[in-house]
């Protein structure tokens, strides 16, 4: 006969497992009414005329994943995640040819700190994160993000068009494949070292990436820089760096970045951009916070006119509970040069303005 002492053997070997070994699913759903005018839907910039549209990810990206974290004795974890982003205005993933476009990774972590292997958000990323003055929303079109991380390279009458390092897309390196990371924390420090492989026959150096990151945060100051060396198939060289810092000032958070990045296009031609950002996040009232943010991106290139554009926002978000928030955003770009492109013959609008009402729920 089964006895109930073995019952409560068996159970307390199964807790003792599961408190071992913790798998969480998570993500956002975030969507919202958004009208602009000058540009389209997609944020393009157009001759004229304006839009309504339900669009995602306006605060913060529509994703899902999964992570987990298991304990294997001597203070050290085996640990991994997955993640996709979402469209939820469709219901489609972000990237048609990944289903875990965003993160897919495994890897070790201990006291010493973590070595994680797989798909991953680049150094130039991790570095943006805690200095961004908008706090990393919007990503496809907050410039930090696009132009600063090579999220979105691609604006106006040309791009650098090809593919550097293992992203897997042209003119998008925010995230790569491939990837070896090391991320080490020290007190108020945290160091990372990356390198990616290429996995070209016979050229190790085409398509690989290196970089190294240092951030330091304490008594309400944090400064985060990191520099990143991509090369082409070709072994063309793109050369990026990053450098912020972030105070807390009672209710008041002050936030500026600069980035700077130099692509070799040709062996003749080369591409350069410069991107300045600050802004400031305060509580305005109960659960109320108003964040604004100001960026500055110009761009030179060989055989090109000199161009870039300013672009401003201000976030208006109510906590309506720990997952949820609804939130009011609006933005404003203006291009310089011919940043904001033709739509066949005609000059597209040198102006841009946006205005969201959305609700963004975490789960």
């Amino acid at each position: 006969m089964f006895k109930p002492s073995c019952i409560v053997m068996l159970l307390g070997v199964s807790s003792n497992a599961f408190a071992q070994s913790v798998v969480t699913p998570y993500g956002i759903a975030d969507l919202g009414v958004h009208y602009s005018t000058g540009i389209n839907a997609n944020n393009a910039p157009v001759a004229s005329g304006s839009t309504a549209a339900l669009s995602s990810g306006i605060n913060n990206t529509s994703r899902w994943g999964i992570k987990g974290q298991e304990a294997l004795g001597d203070g050290m974890d085996a640990v991994f995640q997955l993640e996709g982003g979402l469209n939820i205005d469709t219901g489609a993933s972000a990237k048609s040819d990944k289903l875990f476009d965003r993160l897919a990774f495994v890897g070790i972590k201990s006291g010493y700190g973590s070595l994680t292997a797989g798909r991953q958000a680049t150094i130039l990323s991790d570095a943006i994160s805690p200095v961004d003055p908008l706090g990393m929303r919007y990503a496809s079109f907050n410039p930090n993000i696009n132009v600063t991380a090579l999220s979105n390279t691609a604006f106006g009458t040309h791009a650098f068009g090809v593919q550097y390092g293992t992203s897997g897309y042209a003119d998008n390196y925010y995230r790569l494949d491939n990837m070896l990371k090391y991320t080490g924390d020290f007190g108020p420090l945290v160091a990372r070292v990356s390198y990616s492989f290429g996995e070209v026959a016979g050229n190790s150096s085409a398509l690989s990436t290196m970089g190294a990151g240092l951030a330091y945060q304490q008594d309400g100051l944090s400064v985060s820089g990191a520099y990143m060396k991509f090369k082409n198939s070709a072994d063309f060289g793109l050369q990026a760096y990053t450098l912020g810092a972030a105070y807390q000032l009672g209710n008041v958070q002050l936030k500026a970045n600069f980035g700077s990045n130099r692509a070799d296009t040709s062996t003749t031609r080369q591409t350069r951009q410069r991107i300045a950002s600050a802004g400031v996040a305060m509580l305005v009232g109960p659960d109320l916070t108003l964040t604004t943010a100001y960026y500055r991106v110009r761009r030179e290139a060989s055989g090109f006119v000199d161009d870039g554009f300013d672009r401003s926002f201000a976030y208006l978000e109510k906590s309506l509970s720990k997952r949820s928030t609804v939130y009011i955003e609006t933005d404003y770009t203006n291009w310089k040069g011919n940043a904001a492109g033709v739509t066949g013959s005609q000059a597209n609008n040198s102006n841009g303005l946006g205005l969201t009402l959305g609700l963004m729920h975490k789960f």
